[in-house]
């Protein structure tokens, strides 16, 4: 039988005034419509919360605390012109930069006033923004060296299954239903008279991994497919009903060597090293606060 299956493969973190009728520029009528007008500026988009900026060494050496305190550092002024041109062919002119200063220091004294006045207050949108720029310091703060081999020994050791090929196969199978169609169907494949919307409806199934086929399947599916002699259609039953099935192929596992994949091993044990770090930093943070749970 020549099938025409379609293969497919089943496998954190501004203008602050309004235009009077008679031109004249007339204060906003409150804060927060000032704070939408302003989040709309291009410019002012990553300083909504700049004051998180200004924490980072927070997370360590907690500064005095002084609200009504603004200061543009060095590092800060520095970002502005680096930010200025991506391709760094022009530096902003002194009147540019003092522009994007003074729009700053305008978006930082609304997010000041903003949280004073707890208009974030039940606002998952800022929250999530808020918490994502917070484990983006954190990450930043965080220095992880290089692993030492035996190190990386022992993590591949424990984690040598991300990295090892699984054993494969590849099948056709019809979509589920009862038996006794089930049992037709096998009959007009069999006999080459199947029709045009059966070979449609058949997927071929291509080199899917065989832990994952009892998940799809269910553990008997995947048993009696692995059963099944290359080449021949059969009937077989899945959790969702029956089938025609057919075993094209197998292909064998291999474990993976060290060797092999060190640099692809070395950076995801440095991923997940940064995380773990990161956590603690977090619990540190968690320790100075109770969590209530009603």
């Amino acid at each position: 039988m020549s099938m025409q299956a379609t293969p497919v493969e089943v496998q954190s973190f501004p203008r602050s005034h309004s235009e009077g009728s008679d031109g004249a520029t007339k204060p906003s009528r409150s804060p927060a419509s000032v704070l939408a007008r302003l989040a709309r500026e291009p410019l002012l988009h990553f300083t909504l919360i700049g004051a998180i900026i200004f924490g980072v060494d927070a997370l360590l050496h907690p500064p005095a605390k002084d609200e009504k305190v603004i200061t543009v550092t060095k590092a800060m002024r520095q970002s502005f012109i680096d930010n200025f041109d991506e391709d760094k062919e022009r530096a902003p002119s002194s009147e540019q930069l003092q522009k994007m200063i003074d729009a700053w220091v305008a978006s930082e004294i609304l997010y000041r006033e903003g949280k004073t006045l707890a208009v974030d207050r039940g606002d998952e949108t800022i929250r999530d923004r808020i918490a994502y720029k917070m484990q983006l310091l954190i990450f930043d703060q965080i220095r992880v060296p290089r692993p030492t081999d035996e190190q990386l020994q022992a993590w591949f050791a424990e984690n040598h299954t991300r990295f090892d090929e699984p054993e494969r196969v590849s099948f056709y199978i019809t979509p589920p239903t009862d038996q006794a169609t089930a049992q037709q169907r096998l009959a007009d494949i069999v006999e080459q008279r199947e029709s045009e919307e059966l070979q449609h409806l058949t997927r071929a199934i291509l080199a899917r991994p065989v832990a994952s086929l009892a998940a799809s399947f269910g553990e008997d599916f995947r048993d009696n497919l692995l059963k099944m002699p290359e080449g021949e259609w059969k009937l077989l039953q899945s959790k969702d009903g029956w089938h025609v099935a057919r075993l094209d192929s197998r292909r064998p596992g291999d474990l993976a060597s060290l060797d092999k994949v060190r640099d692809e091993a070395a950076r995801i044990w440095h991923t997940e090293e940064t995380r773990k770090l990161a956590w603690e930093a977090v619990k540190r943070l968690k320790a100075s606060y109770q969590v209530r749970y009603e």
